[in-house]
């Protein structure tokens, strides 16, 4: 009998996509704090946020659609299901702001929407091969082609997870490249600390027990 993999929530590979260390605050520490950016995405997610179903020009559109992956041990909710002709899912997933996003912060929502896909299309035995990402700023929807690399992103991504979690070490900060993109807009960056490195306070602690310094 196969071992039963520990869930890991879909949300997790947004987080991890776009810094481990974010991640690991959120899903292994359990520490979360609002800024303005956290707060326009609860105000965008208020609506879709509440279960329902409607028809709308034909669709049948699910909110809030509970979702999981047992092969990948995924498992959350969607946004919005638009279930097609033939009842073909088509997942969309709320996101504040402009869909003109820079590409490798556009790829921390493509591997969530993947993700999403993949859980539809283990759920219902029907192909899901692209979905949308709608941004609240520009009202304009982003389609995502949900491709094998992908695929196999969301598969990568929701192992190191799984491995973080069960490990209970807190991924390093990023390096100064990414940090400089990333680390401002972060609600947790006084949590985090990244200037904080253990290397940083390896040397701090040196100088302050050196009798020469």
């Amino acid at each position: 009998m196969a071992t039963e993999l520990e869930q890991v929530p879909l949300s997790a590979l947004q987080h991890w996509q776009y810094c481990p260390r974010q991640c690991g605050l959120i899903h292994l520490e359990q520490a979360f704090d609002d800024n303005v950016h956290t707060l326009r995405g609860q105000a965008v997610h208020a609506k879709v946020d509440q279960p329902g179903v409607e028809t709308a020009k034909g669709v049948r559109v699910e909110r809030a659609l509970p979702l999981w992956h047992d092969e990948l041990g995924l498992v959350g909710k969607s946004d919005v299901v638009e279930f097609l002709a033939g009842g073909a899912p088509y997942p969309v997933e709320y996101k504040h702001g402009s869909r003109n996003k820079a590409p490798d912060i556009a790829a921390c929502d493509d591997i969530q929407l993947a993700a999403q896909g993949m859980c539809l299309q283990a759920m219902t035995g029907k192909p899901v091969v692209e979905g949308a990402l709608y941004y609240a700023t520009s009202k304009r929807r982003r389609v995502v082609v949900i491709t094998d690399q992908l695929r196999a992103d969301v598969a990568h991504a929701a192992n190191a997870i799984r491995q973080m979690l069960a490990s209970g070490e807190l991924p390093p900060p990023l390096k100064a490249e990414q940090a400089a993109k990333r680390c401002k807009a972060c609600s947790l960056l006084e949590r985090c600390q990244p200037q904080a490195t253990h290397a940083g306070l390896v040397a701090a602690r040196a100088a302050l027990f050196d009798p020469d310094a």
